[in-house]
């Protein structure tokens, strides 16, 4: 799309997911996200009902009446979004792609995010790092993430997860939350994982179509495989080939959500043909109960 394009583009997404975020998510992830700790604020005299053992006993001692610490909440939180940018994320049998609906749900974290007054930032890949946008914070930078979202061009074809949260690990070293935004169709990253989410909240936003899971019977069709170079002619008004390929991507999803239990990592399951919104915020309720 021509810059005009692009432009107008980003802000029918600002509008519409910022309208979101304002009606839906306001109080939500501030209540589920919490912050890193508690941080010294201020020193006062103590009142009848202080916790003694906030007592700060240097000051109490030079001015001879007790005074006490108070602490506040380390709010400020980064959150980083990792996008799968693989070819087959151009794939949609309904309205939208993958990576145009992943799009839109990247702006809603990080409006929710910037509401918040936290940082954001973007990672996006495929079999390699494609671009990296340092975390920061307003409106300004989030119109950016979006931009390189819609617009981005990237040189590989494949996916590869295990080099993207390895990247991440390096490059943050805070405690930070991290959404994987992918439709995972890889192997080989579930250590990683295991490691990354011992040190940070870690999200799995699954993105799937059904088409690629149950294919109709329609007769012989040409299959081909959007991240490599393979293609295969398939029977499909054979019933025996439409059970194994729903078998098939089945066990994938299922040997999937084990490896995000055993991780300890939430999954958002979010799939093209219906709309994207119930499935956050029932995350974000999910999430809410726990505390």
């Amino acid at each position: 799309m021509d810059t005009r394009e692009l432009l107008k583009k980003v802000r029918q997404i600002e509008i519409k997911t910022r309208g979101m975020v304002n009606q839906i998510f306001s109080g939500e992830y501030h209540s589920v996200f919490k912050g890193r700790g508690m941080e010294f604020s201020e020193v006062r005299e103590y009142q009848f009902g202080d916790d003694i053992r906030s007592i700060d006993w240097n000051v109490s001692a030079r001015f001879n009446r007790p005074f006490i610490k108070i602490f506040e909440e380390e709010r400020e939180l980064t959150v980083m979004l990792m996008v799968d940018l693989s070819r087959s994320g151009d794939f949609g049998s309904a309205k939208q792609t993958k990576n145009e609906i992943a799009a839109e749900i990247c702006a809603i974290l990080a409006f929710s995010a910037i509401k918040n007054n936290d940082k954001v930032g973007l990672i996006l890949f495929t079999d390699r790092i494609e671009k990296f946008v340092p975390p920061k914070k307003g409106r300004a930078h989030i119109l950016l993430i979006i931009r390189e979202l819609l617009s981005f061009n990237p040189e590989g074809r494949g996916t590869n997860i295990r080099q993207a949260l390895e990247y991440f690990n390096h490059v943050t070293k805070k405690r930070s939350i991290a959404f994987l935004i992918s439709d995972f169709i890889d192997d080989g990253y579930d250590r990683i994982l295991r490691i990354m989410s011992r040190r940070h909240d870690v999200i799995a936003v699954e993105m799937t179509d059904p088409r690629e899971e149950e294919i109709p019977p329609v007769g012989l069709i040409n299959f081909r495989d959007a991240e490599g170079e393979a293609e295969r002619w398939i029977d499909t008004s054979d019933p025996s080939v439409r059970r194994e390929f729903a078998k098939y991507w089945s066990m994938r999803r299922a040997a999937r959500r084990s490896m995000f239990v055993r991780s300890k990592v939430d999954a958002i399951p979010i799939r093209v043909d219906r709309p994207y919104l119930k499935p956050i915020v029932d995350f974000f309720q999910k999430r809410a109960t726990r505390w």
